[in-house]
């Protein structure tokens, strides 16, 4: 599918205004390195503007109604379908993600959106009996959830539309302004949707854009107390920087994760090798939800890994503009060379290479590591690459030991023919959500999504989301 570089540019969005700047950012197509856009780079002042917009307006401006919320939120879900082949091409340059799995992402994004609309008519409170209590005999008492305030989003490159909308458009459905920073790699494509959002009748000042460096930007972000919540999908270490740079205002961190899937001697081998070739390696295995552990009961080892073999030989990797192709590049040339530089030393540290374990530029196969030990990095840290490793275990409680035994719990998996195993590991297993005869990474975009220990915490999921970005008051009546 031959695609045209426009080398478009786009500035900074600050009180329903295209804010150019002095600095801009040259935007790579992933997979063959050249420059198709520039995005605009803020400065403190810009920063400051950005942030002073969205307080303004929410301290001063007239309220969107509930419903005015949920009018431009569906117009917007629905731009963005009929946008999707344009929209889901800038995701794959910027991303390298196959462009088929670039259109599921634009699909899910409008359904993010709808769901967020919908969710912006049923924000409630609820009525607290406080009239059985002696002496308030004459009182009522219920109660309403308000917005937070500003709220920042800082997004992450992998997944650049729809996790801009899970933290978007849940903060506008519950009557927040929004502060936005993209992933430095891939700011076109939240531009884009800002565009859209501006098309469907937002209002200025509701939405605010800024780009550039996390490092710099991030620090004035995090700095500011006129931001009343920090909604971040990223690294632990940012995670806690954040946290500790915030005090006791409010944050919602998605963080990383090494995600792990038990298979069972009586699982269906054939489905569970087919779901964990295709969740270890999908988006080159930059997902925080990968599989990255697969622990096989020691009996079925040998036909598990087979059989897991076999599916993942069959991807393709190559152009992400091919439809033929199931695994695209790495986000760079060296988060390539991390992933296998990873690989090497687990090898030399006495792992055995299944298959894979080879690199063409920020291309890098799709791997499977069998004898790994629980302190090597393919196992204990998040790879974030499309990298597996399958370990045997004798016993379940050794097994859900093994998957507990992670810093990091944010989704796992297991396989298995057995309810009561199932719900016995829904009991023992430590993480945010666990996926019965599923692999660790499903999400279905309206389910609670969030983690544990230091994958973070708060829940992602339009409901959930607006749960987090509102506040609970009590009013009481006294008659």
């Amino acid at each position: 599918m031959p695609v045209e570089l426009k080398n478009e540019h786009y500035p900074l969005y600050i009180n329903g205004k295209w804010i150019e700047t002095k600095e801009r950012t040259e935007v790579k197509n992933k997979y063959t390195n050249e420059t198709f856009a520039t995005m605009g780079l803020a400065s403190s002042t810009d920063v400051d503007s950005a942030i002073s917009s969205a307080r303004k307006t929410f301290d001063t401006e007239k309220r969107l109604s509930p419903y005015k919320r949920y009018e431009i939120l569906k117009k917007a879900a629905d731009l963005l379908l009929e946008e999707k082949d344009e929209l889901a091409k800038i995701i794959t340059m910027e991303v390298g993600k196959p462009y088929k799995d670039s259109l599921v992402e634009v699909e899910r994004a409008a359904q993010t959106i709808e769901i967020s609309a919908e969710e912006a008519k049923r924000i409630h409170g609820e009525g607290i009996p406080v009239e059985a209590s002696p002496g308030s005999e004459n009182r009522m008492a219920f109660t309403i959830r308000v917005p937070v305030g500003v709220v920042c989003a800082i997004t992450p490159f992998n997944v650049p539309l729809n996790l801009v909308a899970h933290k978007i458009a849940p903060a506008l459905a519950a009557g927040n302004t929004v502060v936005l920073k993209p992933a430095e790699k891939t700011p076109i494509i939240a531009a884009k949707f800002v565009q859209i959002l501006e098309r469907a009748g937002l209002p200025a000042g509701y939405l605010n854009m800024i780009s550039g460096p996390g490092s710099v930007i991030g620090e004035l972000l995090i700095q500011d107390p006129r931001i009343n919540l920090y909604t971040f999908t990223g690294s632990p270490s940012v995670g806690l920087k954040i946290k500790n740079g915030i005090g006791l205002r409010k944050a919602s961190l998605e963080l990383g994760s090494n995600s792990a899937v038990i298979v069972h001697d009586d699982a269906d081998l054939e489905k569970a090798a087919a779901l964990c070739a295709g969740k270890s390696f999908a988006n080159a295995g930059q997902v925080c939800i990968s599989v990255q552990r697969i622990y096989v009961h020691r009996s079925v080892e040998e036909e598990f890994l087979a059989k897991l073999k076999a599916a993942t030989d069959k991807l393709v990797v190559g152009d992400p503009f091919s439809t033929n192709t199931d695994i695209g590049p790495m986000i760079s040339e060296q988060e390539a060379q991390r992933a296998e530089d990873w690989v090497n030393e687990a090898v030399e540290q006495g792992a055995k290479l299944v298959t894979g374990g080879r690199r063409e530029g920020s291309l890098y196969y799709p791997t499977i590591l069998s004898q790994t030990k629980a302190d090597m990095k393919v196992i204990c840290e998040e790879v974030f690459a499309p990298i597996v490793s399958v370990i045997a275990y004798d016993t379940l409680d050794e097994a859900y030991s093994l998957v507990n035994q992670s810093k990091y719990g944010l989704q796992a998996g297991i396989f298995t023919s057995s309810l009561n195993i199932a719900m016995e590991a829904a009991k023992k297993i430590h993480t945010g959500g666990l996926m019965i005869n599923d692999a660790s990474q499903y999400r279905a975009d309206q389910m609670p999504y969030g983690g544990v220990k230091e994958s973070g915490w708060g829940k992602e999921g339009p409901k959930y989301a607006i749960e987090e970005m509102t506040e609970e008051r009590i009013v009481v009546i006294n008659l």
